[in-house]
Protein backbone atom coordinates (compact mmCIF):
# COMPACT_ATOMS: atom_id res chain seq x y z
CA UNK A 1 0.00 0.00 0.00
CA UNK A 2 3.05 2.07 -0.14
CA UNK A 3 2.56 5.40 -2.88
CA UNK A 4 5.14 4.95 -5.67
CA UNK A 5 6.65 8.86 -6.06
CA UNK A 6 7.19 9.00 -9.81
CA UNK A 7 9.32 12.15 -9.10
CA UNK A 8 10.08 14.53 -6.17
CA UNK A 9 7.42 17.39 -5.66
CA UNK A 10 9.43 20.59 -7.09
CA UNK A 11 9.26 22.36 -3.64
CA UNK A 12 9.17 22.08 -0.11
CA UNK A 13 5.58 24.83 -0.16
CA UNK A 14 3.45 22.57 2.30
CA UNK A 15 0.89 20.90 0.33
CA UNK A 16 -2.54 23.09 0.25
CA UNK A 17 -4.44 21.07 -2.57
CA UNK A 18 -4.54 17.37 -3.71
CA UNK A 19 -5.43 17.00 -7.66
CA UNK A 20 -6.57 12.93 -8.49
CA UNK A 21 -5.78 12.22 -11.79
CA UNK A 22 -6.54 8.47 -13.37
CA UNK A 23 -8.86 6.51 -16.01
CA UNK A 24 -12.97 6.01 -15.23
CA UNK A 25 -13.20 4.01 -12.52
CA UNK A 26 -10.12 4.68 -10.56
CA UNK A 27 -12.08 6.13 -7.57
CA UNK A 28 -11.59 9.54 -8.13
CA UNK A 29 -14.92 10.83 -7.29
CA UNK A 30 -15.28 8.13 -4.11
CA UNK A 31 -12.01 9.19 -2.64
CA UNK A 32 -11.61 12.69 -3.09
CA UNK A 33 -14.66 13.28 -0.58
CA UNK A 34 -13.12 10.95 2.14
CA UNK A 35 -9.93 12.70 1.71
CA UNK A 36 -11.36 16.22 1.81
CA UNK A 37 -13.30 15.12 4.92
CA UNK A 38 -10.44 14.08 7.15
CA UNK A 39 -8.51 17.49 6.96
CA UNK A 40 -11.92 19.49 6.93
CA UNK A 41 -10.93 20.73 3.35
CA UNK A 42 -13.96 21.08 -0.29
CA UNK A 43 -13.57 18.46 -2.68
CA UNK A 44 -14.85 19.44 -5.93
CA UNK A 45 -15.50 17.28 -9.09
CA UNK A 46 -13.97 19.11 -12.11
CA UNK A 47 -16.85 17.26 -14.42
CA UNK A 48 -19.55 18.76 -11.62
CA UNK A 49 -18.07 22.05 -12.05
CA UNK A 50 -18.70 21.90 -15.56
CA UNK A 51 -21.81 20.34 -15.38
CA UNK A 52 -23.27 23.08 -13.03
CA UNK A 53 -21.96 25.92 -14.72
CA UNK A 54 -23.17 24.69 -18.53
CA UNK A 55 -26.52 23.34 -17.46
CA UNK A 56 -25.59 20.61 -19.54
CA UNK A 57 -24.23 17.02 -18.68
CA UNK A 58 -20.71 15.65 -20.26
CA UNK A 59 -22.23 13.32 -22.31
CA UNK A 60 -24.47 16.46 -23.51
CA UNK A 61 -21.26 18.36 -24.18
CA UNK A 62 -19.66 15.74 -26.00
CA UNK A 63 -22.79 14.82 -28.18
CA UNK A 64 -23.28 18.72 -28.83
CA UNK A 65 -20.08 20.69 -28.66
CA UNK A 66 -17.56 18.29 -29.15
CA UNK A 67 -14.71 16.80 -27.52
CA UNK A 68 -12.21 19.55 -28.50
CA UNK A 69 -14.90 21.92 -27.34
CA UNK A 70 -15.15 20.27 -23.67
CA UNK A 71 -11.76 20.10 -23.59
CA UNK A 72 -10.81 23.62 -23.35
CA UNK A 73 -13.76 24.30 -21.16
CA UNK A 74 -12.77 21.41 -19.22
CA UNK A 75 -8.79 22.95 -18.94
CA UNK A 76 -10.17 26.80 -18.40
CA UNK A 77 -11.45 25.07 -15.67
CA UNK A 78 -8.62 23.08 -14.07
CA UNK A 79 -7.07 26.18 -14.35
CA UNK A 80 -9.02 28.55 -12.13
CA UNK A 81 -10.16 25.96 -9.73
CA UNK A 82 -6.14 25.21 -9.39
CA UNK A 83 -5.47 28.10 -7.32
CA UNK A 84 -7.51 27.31 -4.74
CA UNK A 85 -6.44 26.41 -1.11
CA UNK A 86 -7.62 23.08 1.23
CA UNK A 87 -8.86 21.90 -1.66
CA UNK A 88 -9.10 18.35 -3.06
CA UNK A 89 -10.12 17.93 -6.91
CA UNK A 90 -10.75 15.21 -8.94
CA UNK A 91 -9.94 15.29 -12.77
CA UNK A 92 -11.96 13.76 -15.43
CA UNK A 93 -10.25 10.82 -17.08
CA UNK A 94 -8.91 12.62 -19.76
CA UNK A 95 -7.75 15.96 -18.80
CA UNK A 96 -4.63 14.61 -18.30
CA UNK A 97 -4.29 14.24 -22.19
CA UNK A 98 -3.88 18.06 -22.35
CA UNK A 99 -0.17 19.20 -22.17
CA UNK A 100 -1.15 22.63 -20.87
CA UNK A 101 -3.32 20.94 -18.04
CA UNK A 102 -0.66 18.86 -16.84
CA UNK A 103 2.24 21.30 -16.84
CA UNK A 104 0.00 23.52 -14.84
CA UNK A 105 -1.02 20.96 -11.86
CA UNK A 106 2.94 19.51 -12.14
CA UNK A 107 4.69 22.90 -11.49
CA UNK A 108 1.90 24.53 -9.39
CA UNK A 109 3.56 25.63 -6.03
CA UNK A 110 1.60 23.35 -3.22
CA UNK A 111 0.11 21.30 -5.43
CA UNK A 112 0.27 17.48 -5.84
CA UNK A 113 -0.94 16.00 -8.67
CA UNK A 114 -1.96 11.93 -7.40
CA UNK A 115 -2.51 9.34 -10.10
CA UNK A 116 -5.37 5.99 -8.80
CA UNK A 117 -3.65 3.45 -11.04
CA UNK A 118 -5.94 1.00 -12.24
CA UNK A 119 -6.16 -1.79 -14.52
CA UNK A 120 -8.08 -1.59 -17.17
CA UNK A 121 -10.44 -5.24 -16.33
CA UNK A 122 -10.76 -2.91 -13.00
CA UNK A 123 -12.65 -0.19 -14.87
CA UNK A 124 -14.81 -1.92 -16.80
CA UNK A 125 -15.79 -3.82 -13.96
CA UNK A 126 -16.53 -0.80 -11.72
CA UNK A 127 -18.04 1.20 -14.78
CA UNK A 128 -20.23 -1.44 -16.36
CA UNK A 129 -23.60 0.21 -17.17
CA UNK A 130 -22.72 3.55 -16.82
CA UNK A 131 -21.94 3.69 -20.40
CA UNK A 132 -24.69 7.04 -20.72
CA UNK A 133 -22.83 8.93 -18.76
CA UNK A 134 -19.29 8.40 -19.74
CA UNK A 135 -18.92 8.68 -23.41
CA UNK A 136 -15.48 7.27 -23.42
CA UNK A 137 -16.83 4.17 -22.45
CA UNK A 138 -19.40 4.01 -24.39
CA UNK A 139 -16.85 3.67 -26.98
CA UNK A 140 -15.44 0.32 -26.53
CA UNK A 141 -13.63 0.16 -29.91
CA UNK A 142 -11.69 2.92 -28.53
CA UNK A 143 -11.16 2.12 -24.74
CA UNK A 144 -8.09 -0.48 -24.87
CA UNK A 145 -6.25 2.06 -27.12
CA UNK A 146 -7.48 5.28 -25.07
CA UNK A 147 -6.15 3.64 -21.64
CA UNK A 148 -2.89 2.88 -23.37
CA UNK A 149 -2.59 6.41 -24.24
CA UNK A 150 -3.41 7.75 -21.21
CA UNK A 151 -1.34 5.36 -18.51
CA UNK A 152 2.60 7.35 -18.95
CA UNK A 153 0.61 10.65 -19.02
CA UNK A 154 -0.73 9.59 -15.68
CA UNK A 155 2.35 8.66 -14.39
CA UNK A 156 3.89 11.82 -14.92
CA UNK A 157 1.85 12.86 -11.73
CA UNK A 158 3.91 13.55 -8.51
CA UNK A 159 2.73 9.83 -7.20
CA UNK A 160 1.37 7.25 -8.49
CA UNK A 161 -1.24 4.25 -6.20
CA UNK A 162 -1.94 1.49 -7.51
CA UNK A 163 -5.63 1.05 -6.04
CA UNK A 164 -6.83 -2.07 -7.98
CA UNK A 165 -6.75 -3.93 -4.57
CA UNK A 166 -7.25 -1.48 -1.61
CA UNK A 167 -10.51 0.13 -0.21
CA UNK A 168 -11.40 3.64 -0.35
CA UNK A 169 -10.60 4.14 2.93
CA UNK A 170 -6.88 2.54 1.85
CA UNK A 171 -6.41 4.58 -0.89
CA UNK A 172 -7.22 7.95 1.01
CA UNK A 173 -4.58 7.08 3.93
CA UNK A 174 -2.10 6.41 1.20
CA UNK A 175 -2.53 10.12 -0.61
CA UNK A 176 -2.48 11.40 3.06
CA UNK A 177 0.60 9.70 3.29
CA UNK A 178 1.87 11.02 -0.09
CA UNK A 179 0.71 14.38 0.59
CA UNK A 180 2.87 14.24 4.10
CA UNK A 181 -0.91 14.95 5.73
CA UNK A 182 -1.31 11.86 7.68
Amino acid sequence: MNPQPTHASSSAVPTRRIVLTGFMGSGKSTVGPLVANRLGWRFLDVDDVIEAETAMTIAQIFAQLGEAAFRDREHSTIARLAAADSLVLALGGGAIERDETRDLLLAAPGTILIHLEVELATTLARCCGSEQIRPVLADQANLAARYQRRLPLYRTAHVSIPVDHLTPDQVADAILQAAGLH
